[in-house]
């Protein structure tokens, strides 16, 4: 692969599942790779490269999951695998702490989704049909101000990336969910 050839989405699934064991940690990668894509569409922007970002963004967290490690580590290895810089300073960028600013509508769309992905499959546990489709995006934000709820999700980062992102909450939360009921099944919801 040369420096700025495109992956296969088969070599990013390869990459992923090598570094990834946890299912959960592998579906939030899908999930996000999903409303990557969708936006990708909406922004008329290239789905399969903004897919991509959004499915390998987390790929190194199970061997670094520290700040001081992730995801500067796994960008090392993007890298030196010849990945594009665009993906890669957007991988930085979806770590508020790397110091890489994003500076590109991909780079700023991947932090939007990020936390928010993590958090509807939390809304979408706690309801009894555990599904994607059941899920209200005034369930979403109310839950969003209870502290003691999927509490390892940031919700400043959700706020941050949706005001970034220049859309309004609602629109946002939706917009994600729908892109997630997309893949509802390889996601079990």
């Amino acid at each position: 692969m040369t420096v700025s050839a495109l992956p296969t989405r088969e070599q990013a699934i390869a990459l992923l599942h090598e570094w990834v064991v946890n299912v959960n940690l592998r579906k939030h990668c899908y999930a996000v790779e999903a409303a990557m894509r969708a936006y990708a569409v909406h922004y008329g922007e290239d789905p399969e490269r903004w897919g991509l970002t959004g499915l390998i963004h987390d790929f190194d967290w199970e061997r670094h999951p520290s700040a001081e490690q992730h995801p500067m580590q796994g960008v090392e290895v993007l890298r030196a695998a010849g990945w594009p810089e665009d993906i890669c300073r957007a991988v930085l960028g979806h770590a508020t702490y790397s110091g890489v600013p994003r500076d590109t509508l991909m780079a700023k769309v991947l932090f939007a989704c990020d936390e928010l992905s993590g958090f509807l499959v939390a809304c979408a546990l706690v309801n009894p049909e555990k599904k994607l489709t059941a899920v209200e995006v005034e369930s979403v934000k109310k839950k969003m101000k209870s502290a003691g709820f999927a509490r390892n999700v940031n919700r400043d980062d959700i706020t941050q990336g949706t005001a970034e992102l220049g859309v309004e909450l609602d629109a946002h939360i939706a917009f994600v969910r729908d892109a997630m009921i997309g893949i509802a099944a390889e996601l079990g919801l």
